[in-house]
Order: C-alpha cells, then structure tokens, then sequence
C-alpha cells in the first residue's frame, strides 16, 4: 500500500525537486497527487511500495537535516552581514502594510474582548 512521504503544503518547488531527484537517484519508485481544484488537498509524494518506505523515509530524514543546517547557516550568514529580514527593515520598506496588520490585530482582540466588556456588572 502507497505511504505519504511528502504533504506538498507549503513545500517550496526547489524542495520538492530535491526529493523527486532524491528518489529518482536511489530508484525509488514514486507517484505524485496533484493539489485539489478548491485547496482540499495540497497533494503529495508517495512511495509506491511498501518495501521501499524505510530506505526512502530515511533518505528523507538526511535530506531534511542537511537542509535545515544549510538554511541556518544562510541565515546567521545573513544576520552577520545585515542582510537578513528584520522588523525595522519591514517597517521602513512597507509602513502601511505593517500599520494595517497592527489595526487588524487590535480590532480582532476588541471583538474578542467585547463580549467580557458587554457582560460586566
């Protein structure tokens, strides 16, 4: 029976390269469901045979931890050289899109608050 390897939710494309390439390379046999028409399902990578699921989630749990080291080490090299996303730098670039978030938080936190408000002695 087919495993689900890989939930293709918010997965970047060049991930899901790496994986199809990554399986391809080790002869791993494997299928791909396409996301829904409305956004039920996001779709997938399976892993056709069941013989093959420990040798390929292995494979993947690799991949994932080489991953996660090199996008940490993108990051503190960018926070050493200034380049890396900060708040401030939001703020500057896109004021009243930060200005709009702030207003839509705090009116979500009124409309949760109104009801204690509404219900007080």
């Amino acid at each position: 029976m087919s495993k689900l390897l890989l939930n293709l939710r918010q997965v970047p494309e060049d991930e899901a390269t790496d994986v199809r390439a990554m399986l391809d390379a080790h002869r791993i046999e494997y299928y791909e469901t396409q996301p829904s028409r409305w956004g039920i399902s996001y779709g997938g990578i399976w892993i056709a045979s069941d013989d093959d699921e420990a040798a390929a989630r292995a494979l993947m749990a690799q991949y994932q931890a080489e991953r996660q080291a090199r996008a940490r080490a993108e990051h503190a090299a960018a926070q050493r050289d200034g380049s890396a996303e900060t708040f401030a730098g939001i703020l500057r670039r896109e004021p009243l899109r930060v200005l709009a978030i702030v207003a839509a938080i705090v009116a979500l936190l009124a409309v949760l608050a109104l009801p204690a408000w509404l219900l007080r002695p």
